[in-house]
């Protein structure tokens, strides 16, 4: 054995709350399990980076259309099933609360406490026009070159 940390890699590509929570479990504990972690995070899946305060940075028509029909902020995020026009995470919430489960908010905490690597994908940004102001603080931006140099050496590489 030769002693090196094992490499988790995940993209995240969906903007969907229990799928976004997914990859952050999985993160999470594979960063207990003394694993480097990324999550790159890639089109929809951006949305568990964006900060949940309006902000009003220059941006075209299209970028403008964009961010408002894009959840702001992984609290924000419908569910992948039984969204039931917004009452889906209503309830998915009142369950994680009921059985004091982490939120994906406090997930993203930790991972961000466990020093996981939270990568945004700046190609994607710039297509769907996010500006690093309106993300969180203390992330990454990468393109996908990065991304797969990370990838190349994972031991668990999982896309959501």
């Amino acid at each position: 054995m030769t002693g090196q940390k094992k490499k988790t890699t995940i993209v995240l590509f969906s903007g969907d709350y229990d799928k976004a929570m997914a990859a952050y479990i999985i993160a999470n504990g594979a960063a207990a399990y003394d694993h480097e972690v990324t999550i790159f995070h890639t089109f929809w899946g951006l949305n568990a980076l964006r900060k949940d305060e309006s902000m009003k940075p220059k941006k075209g028509f299209l970028e403008k259309m964009f961010a408002k029909m894009m959840p702001r902020g992984a609290d924000k995020m419908g569910l992948s099933n039984m969204n039931f026009a917004g009452m889906g995470p209503k309830m998915i919430k009142h369950v994680i609360k009921k059985h004091n489960a982490m939120t994906l908010p406090q997930l993203i905490e930790m991972a961000q406490e466990q020093d996981i690597r939270l990568a945004a994908c700046t190609m994607t940004m710039d297509l769907l026009g996010l500006q690093q102001e309106e993300l969180l603080d203390n992330i990454e931006y990468a393109g996908v070159a990065a991304y797969l140099a990370d990838a190349e050496d994972g031991n668990v590489n999982l896309f959501i």
